[in-house]
């Protein structure tokens, strides 16, 4: 695992890196309460390395080792992605990550491998936008969750025609911290069906 950084719009960002970034790439962001060694402390990033992805956990701006940078959400992963030169990165997008995640998704969904909706905030804002599109999506939940009701997973998947959901028994919000086995099987069992080569 290597530790990188990277300026994006003037602000230092740093983020975490295994496997070859150039081979089907899983790009993680995180939540609120969170960081890109989060993924690397309940052991998400080794399960996907093992299992022959590269990945990159990134320190969203102000959180982690990465800088603040105001006014940028809407456009950042996009100069993220192309900075590092990315081809069709799957993201992992879980609760706050959603103010990130849904401007990709919703305006370069043709650049992406896929969309794994971690209980993201955000999903009503972007409903009108979202209706449609066809991109892979895995909406994952905890069925405890009272920050992001399990109804808008539903309601999610109702506007994408290539989605479908997972419901963690006995998850809060970060159903990966509580159900870290469950969410990484579900996860690969994803991914591995996205096609290789888009």
């Amino acid at each position: 695992m290597i530790s990188q950084e990277i300026s994006v719009n003037g602000a230092k960002i740093h983020y975490l890196e295994v496997g070859n970034p150039q081979l089907d790439s899983i790009l993680l962001l995180h939540g609120a309460s969170f960081q890109a060694q989060t993924w690397q402390e309940i052991g998400v990033l080794e399960a996907l390395l093992k299992a022959g992805y590269s990945a990159i956990a990134i320190d969203l701006p102000g959180y982690g080792q990465s800088q603040s940078l105001l006014g940028f959400e809407a456009t950042f992963l996009t100069t993220f992605i192309d900075s590092l030169n990315l081809k069709y990165p799957i993201i992992v997008s879980p609760s706050m990550s959603g103010r990130y995640s849904f401007p990709l998704v919703t305006q370069y969904a043709d650049k992406l491998g896929a969309f794994v909706a971690v209980a993201p905030v955000g999903i009503k804002e972007f409903k009108e936008q979202l209706m449609g599109i066809k991109l892979p999506t895995l909406a994952i939940w905890g069925s405890n969750d009272r920050t992001v009701p399990v109804s808008l997973a539903e309601e999610l998947i109702t506007f994408l025609p290539n989605a479908q959901k997972v419901i963690l028994k006995n998850a809060g919000h970060a159903c990966y911290m509580r159900a870290t086995t469950e969410f990484i099987e579900h996860l690969l069992e994803f991914v591995e069906k996205i096609p290789k080569e888009m």
